[in-house]
Protein backbone atom coordinates (compact mmCIF):
# COMPACT_ATOMS: atom_id res chain seq x y z
CA UNK A 1 0.00 0.00 0.00
CA UNK A 2 1.19 3.54 -0.73
CA UNK A 3 0.98 6.48 1.62
CA UNK A 4 -1.71 9.02 0.69
CA UNK A 5 -1.14 11.43 3.60
CA UNK A 6 2.22 11.88 5.29
CA UNK A 7 2.90 14.39 8.06
CA UNK A 8 6.10 14.62 10.06
CA UNK A 9 6.51 16.91 13.06
CA UNK A 10 3.62 19.03 11.77
CA UNK A 11 2.97 22.17 13.79
CA UNK A 12 0.54 25.06 13.59
CA UNK A 13 0.93 28.04 15.88
CA UNK A 14 -1.46 30.97 16.33
CA UNK A 15 0.45 33.62 18.24
CA UNK A 16 1.56 31.85 21.43
CA UNK A 17 -1.01 29.06 21.05
CA UNK A 18 0.26 25.81 19.55
CA UNK A 19 -2.87 24.31 17.96
CA UNK A 20 -1.02 21.33 16.45
CA UNK A 21 2.09 20.25 18.30
CA UNK A 22 4.50 18.19 16.22
CA UNK A 23 2.30 15.34 15.03
CA UNK A 24 3.33 12.44 12.82
CA UNK A 25 0.60 10.96 10.64
CA UNK A 26 0.53 8.34 7.88
CA UNK A 27 -2.64 7.37 6.05
CA UNK A 28 -2.34 4.46 3.62
CA UNK A 29 -4.20 4.24 0.31
CA UNK A 30 -7.55 2.49 0.56
CA UNK A 31 -7.82 2.86 4.33
CA UNK A 32 -10.39 4.59 6.52
CA UNK A 33 -8.49 6.64 9.09
CA UNK A 34 -10.14 8.41 12.00
CA UNK A 35 -9.06 11.41 14.05
CA UNK A 36 -10.90 11.59 17.35
CA UNK A 37 -10.64 14.13 20.12
CA UNK A 38 -12.59 16.80 21.99
CA UNK A 39 -13.32 20.19 20.50
CA UNK A 40 -10.09 22.17 20.42
CA UNK A 41 -7.88 19.09 20.14
CA UNK A 42 -6.52 20.17 16.75
CA UNK A 43 -8.54 17.94 14.41
CA UNK A 44 -9.97 20.70 12.23
CA UNK A 45 -6.62 22.49 12.06
CA UNK A 46 -4.96 19.34 10.74
CA UNK A 47 -7.63 18.80 8.09
CA UNK A 48 -7.45 22.43 6.96
CA UNK A 49 -3.70 22.14 6.51
CA UNK A 50 -4.20 19.06 4.35
CA UNK A 51 -6.36 21.02 1.90
CA UNK A 52 -4.24 24.20 2.13
CA UNK A 53 -6.95 26.32 3.74
CA UNK A 54 -4.29 27.18 6.32
CA UNK A 55 -0.56 26.49 6.18
CA UNK A 56 1.72 24.76 8.69
CA UNK A 57 4.07 26.76 10.86
CA UNK A 58 6.64 23.99 10.47
CA UNK A 59 7.00 20.33 9.59
CA UNK A 60 6.65 18.21 6.48
CA UNK A 61 3.33 17.46 4.79
CA UNK A 62 2.39 15.67 1.59
CA UNK A 63 -1.07 14.76 0.28
CA UNK A 64 -1.38 12.38 -2.68
CA UNK A 65 2.34 12.81 -3.23
CA UNK A 66 2.22 16.61 -3.38
CA UNK A 67 2.94 19.42 -0.94
CA UNK A 68 -0.43 21.21 -0.47
CA UNK A 69 0.99 24.73 -0.38
CA UNK A 70 2.81 24.11 -3.68
CA UNK A 71 -0.12 22.41 -5.41
CA UNK A 72 -2.70 23.64 -7.91
CA UNK A 73 -6.34 22.95 -8.67
CA UNK A 74 -5.50 19.49 -10.05
CA UNK A 75 -4.71 18.25 -6.53
CA UNK A 76 -7.90 19.76 -5.12
CA UNK A 77 -9.95 17.92 -7.72
CA UNK A 78 -8.54 14.63 -6.41
CA UNK A 79 -9.90 15.43 -2.94
CA UNK A 80 -13.44 15.54 -1.58
CA UNK A 81 -13.51 17.91 1.40
CA UNK A 82 -16.28 18.50 3.92
CA UNK A 83 -15.44 21.36 6.32
CA UNK A 84 -16.44 21.13 9.96
CA UNK A 85 -18.32 24.42 9.96
CA UNK A 86 -20.42 24.23 6.82
CA UNK A 87 -22.13 27.54 6.09
CA UNK A 88 -24.48 27.41 3.12
CA UNK A 89 -26.54 30.54 2.44
CA UNK A 90 -27.10 30.24 -1.31
CA UNK A 91 -30.60 31.07 -2.52
CA UNK A 92 -30.36 28.62 -5.41
CA UNK A 93 -31.65 25.06 -5.17
CA UNK A 94 -29.48 22.22 -3.98
CA UNK A 95 -29.30 20.87 -7.52
CA UNK A 96 -28.03 24.16 -8.95
CA UNK A 97 -25.49 24.60 -6.14
CA UNK A 98 -24.08 21.12 -6.71
CA UNK A 99 -23.86 21.79 -10.44
CA UNK A 100 -21.88 24.96 -9.70
CA UNK A 101 -19.58 23.09 -7.32
CA UNK A 102 -19.15 20.36 -9.92
CA UNK A 103 -17.50 22.86 -12.26
CA UNK A 104 -14.78 23.28 -9.62
CA UNK A 105 -14.38 19.68 -8.45
CA UNK A 106 -14.20 18.15 -11.91
CA UNK A 107 -16.40 15.76 -13.89
CA UNK A 108 -19.54 14.75 -12.03
CA UNK A 109 -22.04 12.06 -12.95
CA UNK A 110 -25.49 13.61 -12.47
CA UNK A 111 -27.00 10.16 -11.98
CA UNK A 112 -24.60 9.52 -9.10
CA UNK A 113 -25.54 12.87 -7.55
CA UNK A 114 -29.22 11.90 -7.71
CA UNK A 115 -28.45 8.52 -6.15
CA UNK A 116 -26.51 10.11 -3.29
CA UNK A 117 -29.33 12.57 -2.64
CA UNK A 118 -31.92 9.78 -2.63
CA UNK A 119 -29.91 7.66 -0.22
CA UNK A 120 -29.49 10.59 2.15
CA UNK A 121 -33.13 11.65 1.88
CA UNK A 122 -32.19 15.02 0.41
CA UNK A 123 -34.61 17.09 -1.69
CA UNK A 124 -32.45 18.92 -4.23
CA UNK A 125 -35.31 21.06 -5.46
CA UNK A 126 -35.44 23.17 -2.29
CA UNK A 127 -33.49 26.45 -1.85
CA UNK A 128 -30.30 25.79 0.07
CA UNK A 129 -30.70 28.70 2.48
CA UNK A 130 -34.05 27.29 3.65
CA UNK A 131 -32.69 23.85 4.51
CA UNK A 132 -32.24 22.58 8.06
CA UNK A 133 -28.77 22.02 9.51
CA UNK A 134 -29.07 18.30 8.81
CA UNK A 135 -30.04 18.81 5.17
CA UNK A 136 -27.26 21.34 4.64
CA UNK A 137 -24.89 18.72 6.01
CA UNK A 138 -26.24 16.30 3.41
CA UNK A 139 -25.48 18.85 0.67
CA UNK A 140 -21.94 18.97 2.02
CA UNK A 141 -21.64 15.20 1.95
CA UNK A 142 -22.96 14.95 -1.62
CA UNK A 143 -20.46 17.55 -2.88
CA UNK A 144 -17.61 15.68 -1.19
CA UNK A 145 -18.53 12.28 -2.64
CA UNK A 146 -20.02 13.24 -6.02
CA UNK A 147 -16.84 13.38 -8.12
CA UNK A 148 -15.56 10.07 -6.67
CA UNK A 149 -12.28 11.59 -5.42
CA UNK A 150 -9.20 9.55 -4.57
CA UNK A 151 -9.20 11.03 -1.07
CA UNK A 152 -12.13 12.04 1.13
CA UNK A 153 -11.35 14.44 4.00
CA UNK A 154 -14.42 14.76 6.20
CA UNK A 155 -14.57 16.96 9.29
CA UNK A 156 -17.34 15.91 11.74
CA UNK A 157 -19.32 14.42 8.81
CA UNK A 158 -22.35 13.19 10.78
CA UNK A 159 -23.01 16.50 12.53
CA UNK A 160 -26.75 17.19 12.37
CA UNK A 161 -27.64 13.79 10.89
CA UNK A 162 -30.21 11.51 12.51
CA UNK A 163 -29.20 7.92 13.40
CA UNK A 164 -30.64 6.47 10.18
CA UNK A 165 -28.65 8.88 8.03
CA UNK A 166 -25.54 8.24 10.15
CA UNK A 167 -25.79 4.57 9.22
CA UNK A 168 -26.24 5.48 5.55
CA UNK A 169 -23.16 7.67 5.75
CA UNK A 170 -21.13 4.78 7.16
CA UNK A 171 -22.35 2.62 4.28
CA UNK A 172 -21.17 5.28 1.80
CA UNK A 173 -17.76 5.39 3.44
CA UNK A 174 -17.35 1.62 3.27
CA UNK A 175 -18.43 1.61 -0.39
CA UNK A 176 -15.88 4.34 -1.14
CA UNK A 177 -13.20 2.20 0.46
CA UNK A 178 -14.26 -0.84 -1.56
CA UNK A 179 -13.76 1.24 -4.71
CA UNK A 180 -10.19 2.09 -3.69
CA UNK A 181 -10.82 5.53 -2.23
CA UNK A 182 -9.08 6.67 0.94
CA UNK A 183 -11.06 8.29 3.75
CA UNK A 184 -9.82 10.52 6.56
CA UNK A 185 -12.53 11.65 8.94
CA UNK A 186 -12.67 13.40 12.27
CA UNK A 187 -15.15 13.20 15.12
CA UNK A 188 -15.48 13.99 18.79
CA UNK A 189 -17.55 10.78 19.17
CA UNK A 190 -15.33 7.80 19.90
CA UNK A 191 -17.94 5.16 19.00
CA UNK A 192 -18.54 6.75 15.58
CA UNK A 193 -14.86 6.50 14.69
CA UNK A 194 -14.70 2.95 16.01
CA UNK A 195 -17.57 1.90 13.74
CA UNK A 196 -16.19 3.66 10.67
CA UNK A 197 -12.41 3.49 10.73
CA UNK A 198 -9.67 0.89 10.33
CA UNK A 199 -7.13 2.97 12.22
CA UNK A 200 -7.53 5.76 14.74
CA UNK A 201 -5.42 8.57 16.13
CA UNK A 202 -6.55 10.13 19.41
CA UNK A 203 -5.76 13.82 19.81
CA UNK A 204 -5.79 16.11 22.78
CA UNK A 205 -4.04 19.45 23.19
CA UNK A 206 -2.75 19.34 19.63
CA UNK A 207 -0.89 16.06 20.17
CA UNK A 208 -1.58 12.47 19.16
CA UNK A 209 -1.71 10.62 22.48
CA UNK A 210 -2.55 7.19 21.05
CA UNK A 211 -2.85 5.63 17.62
CA UNK A 212 -3.51 2.08 16.56
CA UNK A 213 -5.96 -0.14 14.73
CA UNK A 214 -9.56 0.28 15.92
CA UNK A 215 -9.86 -3.09 17.67
CA UNK A 216 -6.84 -2.36 19.86
CA UNK A 217 -8.17 1.03 20.92
CA UNK A 218 -11.61 -0.42 21.60
CA UNK A 219 -10.11 -2.99 23.96
CA UNK A 220 -8.24 -0.22 25.74
CA UNK A 221 -11.44 1.69 26.55
CA UNK A 222 -13.48 1.58 29.74
CA UNK A 223 -17.23 0.96 29.86
CA UNK A 224 -19.57 1.56 32.78
CA UNK A 225 -21.86 -1.30 33.76
CA UNK A 226 -25.06 -1.24 35.82
CA UNK A 227 -27.12 -4.37 36.48
CA UNK A 228 -30.11 -5.29 38.61
CA UNK A 229 -30.17 -8.93 39.69
CA UNK A 230 -32.84 -11.09 41.35
CA UNK A 231 -32.77 -14.36 43.29
CA UNK A 232 -29.32 -13.84 44.77
CA UNK A 233 -27.46 -12.26 47.69
CA UNK A 234 -24.99 -9.38 47.88
CA UNK A 235 -22.22 -11.66 49.14
CA UNK A 236 -22.73 -14.11 46.25
CA UNK A 237 -22.47 -11.33 43.67
CA UNK A 238 -19.39 -9.89 45.36
CA UNK A 239 -17.75 -13.31 45.41
CA UNK A 240 -18.39 -13.69 41.68
CA UNK A 241 -17.38 -10.28 40.38
CA UNK A 242 -14.69 -8.97 42.72
CA UNK A 243 -12.02 -11.39 41.43
CA UNK A 244 -12.52 -10.44 37.76
CA UNK A 245 -9.42 -8.57 36.63
CA UNK A 246 -11.34 -6.57 33.99
CA UNK A 247 -13.62 -4.98 36.61
CA UNK A 248 -12.82 -1.85 38.59
CA UNK A 249 -14.76 0.11 41.22
CA UNK A 250 -17.11 -2.81 41.88
CA UNK A 251 -20.06 -1.86 44.09
CA UNK A 252 -22.80 -4.33 45.06
CA UNK A 253 -25.78 -3.17 47.13
CA UNK A 254 -29.17 -4.51 48.13
CA UNK A 255 -32.29 -2.91 46.68
CA UNK A 256 -36.01 -3.02 47.56
CA UNK A 257 -37.80 -6.18 46.52
CA UNK A 258 -34.93 -8.52 47.40
CA UNK A 259 -32.91 -7.26 44.46
CA UNK A 260 -29.19 -6.69 44.13
CA UNK A 261 -27.61 -3.82 42.21
CA UNK A 262 -24.17 -4.09 40.65
CA UNK A 263 -22.16 -1.18 39.30
CA UNK A 264 -18.61 -1.39 37.98
CA UNK A 265 -16.19 -0.11 35.37
CA UNK A 266 -15.12 -2.64 32.76
CA UNK A 267 -11.57 -2.37 31.43
CA UNK A 268 -11.17 -3.92 27.99
CA UNK A 269 -13.06 -6.99 26.77
CA UNK A 270 -16.50 -7.31 28.35
CA UNK A 271 -17.04 -10.96 27.38
CA UNK A 272 -15.96 -12.40 30.76
CA UNK A 273 -18.33 -10.06 32.60
CA UNK A 274 -21.30 -11.05 30.44
CA UNK A 275 -20.56 -14.73 31.03
CA UNK A 276 -20.42 -14.12 34.79
CA UNK A 277 -23.76 -12.29 34.69
CA UNK A 278 -25.34 -15.26 32.90
CA UNK A 279 -25.43 -17.29 36.11
CA UNK A 280 -27.79 -14.77 37.70
CA UNK A 281 -31.32 -13.63 36.91
CA UNK A 282 -30.69 -10.26 35.23
CA UNK A 283 -33.65 -7.88 35.38
CA UNK A 284 -31.87 -4.87 33.90
CA UNK A 285 -28.50 -4.26 32.30
CA UNK A 286 -26.91 -1.05 31.04
CA UNK A 287 -23.45 -0.75 29.52
CA UNK A 288 -22.40 2.82 28.77
CA UNK A 289 -19.40 4.22 26.99
CA UNK A 290 -17.42 6.75 29.00
CA UNK A 291 -17.29 10.31 27.83
CA UNK A 292 -14.53 11.13 25.41
CA UNK A 293 -12.32 12.86 27.96
CA UNK A 294 -12.29 9.72 30.10
CA UNK A 295 -11.58 7.52 27.08
CA UNK A 296 -8.68 9.72 26.04
CA UNK A 297 -7.27 9.77 29.57
CA UNK A 298 -7.40 5.97 29.70
CA UNK A 299 -5.86 5.59 26.24
CA UNK A 300 -3.12 8.06 27.13
CA UNK A 301 -2.38 6.24 30.39
CA UNK A 302 -2.24 2.89 28.57
CA UNK A 303 0.09 4.28 25.92
CA UNK A 304 2.36 5.85 28.52
CA UNK A 305 2.53 2.59 30.46
CA UNK A 306 3.54 0.73 27.29
CA UNK A 307 6.54 3.04 26.87
CA UNK A 308 7.83 2.81 30.45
Amino acid sequence: MSTVIHAHQLRKKYGQHLAVDGIDLNVERGSIYGLVGPNGAGKTTILRMLVDVIRPTSGDLTVLGEVPRQSNSALRQRIGYLPGELKLTARVTGKVLLQQLGKVSGPVDETFVATLAERLGLDLSRPVHALSKGNKQKIGLVQAFMHRPELLILDEPTSGLDPLMQREFLALVREAQSEGQTVLLSSHILSEIQHAADEVAVLTGGKIVADNDVSSLRLASISHLRATLAGTLVDDVLACFTPLSDLQDVQVTSAPGDLVRLTASVQGDIDAVIKALAQFQVLALTIEEPDLEESILNLYSSEAANHE
